[in-house]
């Protein structure tokens, strides 16, 4: 039977990065753990299609779906948090949206009306907003809108949900407002005009909001509540207070405490008695404060200095960590400041190392370094994407010693490409949306390290790549050493080598981090750690 789907608008002010996607993914939580079916969606307010053509340090890590979406990193929060899959419909960014709309002003679907804002745009968007709604497959849909209320590009996005308030019908949405109470260290207090100017901001363009949730760096007080609660129109009990977390993990568990989830059901005229299942949450975040011993693991990328170009990547070691009931101390290290004079020096004192994801030329010889340094000196060694490629450079430079080894990313006219453009992508003029993406199957050899580490013979990991380990050079590495153990059944594409007289040494054309969440580590990222943990004992036994 199909659900009466609900819907549960996030909006923020004040200021950006106040972690909307972290209370909605919070929410999402707490409301799954009393037994719901939820999904979370995003909306972006820039004109880019979608972010797999922003450069990382724009943007953050672009995250991909199991269909092939290149989206925003907060649904890599909402996979973590809940463990479901998202997928293209999770994310909408208004370049989607003026592209659908034109696209349809071009075949005439508009009989001749002049095409606007409203209702065109703005019916397009509630079309996004409810698609997910009308599978009958949830009872929450929470839409998170990107930036901040006041802003030029997310008005049509507010006046979205302006209309949908009176179109969904009472009882079937609300609205929560994500703010900020700042503390002035000068006077000693916390302020609540910022809060109350964003409030009011929401209601000029005809959006109340029901819930607001205040970021804190001190305990609100019950005063302070009251006092926002009536300046805002909002009752007392939906003021909740979102004081800093030490981890994005304890903030449901915070919610909880505030009955955030309890409002929202009052509000929406739902049952509340239902208890909450968060025992594999508490046992998770137990494992993660409280670990046995710490171990330090680098990571070798070319966009460190700002870390959410590898957001999943580090999720997946504080998840793996966990698994394994210890903390993973990540040494971020820039591809660029590593050389074959320094790399010892640099990467001494890790119990392994990660070589991250990333594309072009700039940084690689850092990367080939690395991996030497790894492979030489029996250090755990896990490479994602360009990095398997950069194992494979430079196995072909210092063990088979070919001459002129490169990828055809980096140098075209390599005299031994061995990873070279992929078939399908040679006639590929547009960048955006074009690559290999999404999940695809892979088959892994009977002795493998893989096979042992994921415990089965077939898997399905998710992509991002135009570039692969050239088939033409397989029996060369295979004589000299390095086992391609994992193998696209369809395609025959090399998806993981490895070095079995090394102690834990593997490289993977896929993004094994994107799938990795609390209640499910990643087996590659758990068998990693494990590893580095096994080397550090036996150094210091």
């Amino acid at each position: 039977m199909a659900k009466n789907c609900k819907y549960i608008f996030v909006t923020g002010g004040v200021t950006s990065s106040l972690g909307k996607g972290i209370i909605a993914a919070s929410l999402a939580k707490l409301l799954q753990s009393r037994g719901y079916s939820i999904t979370i969606q995003k909306l972006d307010p820039y004109i880019n299609i979608d972010p797999g053509t922003l450069n990382p340090y724009e943007h953050g890590e672009c995250y991909v779906t199991d269909d092939g979406a290149e989206t925003d990193l907060d649904l890599g929060h909402y996979e973590r948090f809940l463990n479901v899959p998202t997928s293209q419909a999770n994310n909408v960014t208004t370049g989607r949206i003026y592209q659908s709309v034109i696209n349809k002003e071009r075949r005439g679907e508009y009989l001749g009306k002049t095409v606007q804002v409203i209702p065109h745009i703005t019916d397009e968007i509630k079309a996004s907003i409810k698609k997910l709604g009308n599978t009958g497959e949830y009872d929450f849909v929470i839409t998170e809108i990107g930036g901040t209320v006041g802003d030029i590009e997310s008005l049509p996005y507010v006046e979205a949900v302006r209309q949908l308030n009176y179109e969904l019908g009472k009882n079937n949405h609300l609205v929560i407002h994500l703010t900020l109470i700042p503390y002035l260290a000068a006077s000693g207090e916390l302020k609540t005009k910022p809060t109350q100017h964003s409030v009011k901001m929401l209601l000029e363009y005809g959006v109340q909001p029901d819930i607001l949730v205040c970021r804190t760096e001190h305990k609100l007080g019950q005063d302070l509540k009251d006092k926002v609660a009536r300046f805002c129109n909002v009752e007392a009990k939906a003021v909740i207070e979102a004081i800093d977390a030490s981890t994005i993990y304890e903030v449901p568990i915070l919610m909880l405490k505030e009955k955030l989830d309890h409002v929202v059901l009052e509000k929406l005229n739902m049952e509340t008695d239902s208890i909450h299942n968060l025992t594999k949450w508490r046992d998770f975040l137990e494992k993660f404060q409280n670990p046995k011993q710490t171990v330090t693991i680098g990571l070798v990328g070319k966009y460190v200095e700002l870390k959410d170009s590898y957001k999943s990547i580090a999720e997946a070691f504080i998840h793996a960590g966990a698994a394994n009931e210890v903390k993973v101390d990540l040494k971020w290290i820039h591809s660029e400041s590593i050389n074959e004079k320094n790399v010892n020096e640099k990467l001494s004192k890790l119990s392994g190392i990660l070589v991250a994801p990333g594309f072009g030329k700039r940084g690689i010889g850092g990367k080939v370094s690395a991996i030497k340094y790894a492979r030489e000196n029996d250090v755990p060694f896990l490479g994602i994407c360009l990095g398997m490629q950069c194992a494979v450079i430079e196995f072909g430079r210092n063990v088979l010693k070919l001459e002129d080894v490169d990828s055809a990313e980096i140098n075209t006219g390599a005299g031994n490409p061995v990873i070279d453009i992929m078939e399908s992508q040679k006639s590929i003029t547009e960048k955006g949306g074009t690559m290999r993406l999404g999940a695809y199957p892979c088959k892994l050899a009977e002795d493998s390290l893989s096979r042992q580490v994921y415990g089965e013979k077939n898997i399905t990991e998710r992509h991002r790549h135009r570039y692969e380990f050239n088939n033409d050079y397989t029996e060369q590495y295979k004589t000299a050493g390095m086992n391609l153990t994992g193998i696209n059944p369809n395609s025959n594409l090399v998806e993981i080598i490895e070095i079995p007289n090394h102690p834990w040494f593997m490289g993977v054309q896929f993004h094994p981090e994107y799938k990795s969440t609390v209640a499910n580590p990643h087996p590659l990222f758990v068998g990693f750690v494990k590893a580095a943990v096994t080397i550090k004992e036996l150094i210091h036994s």
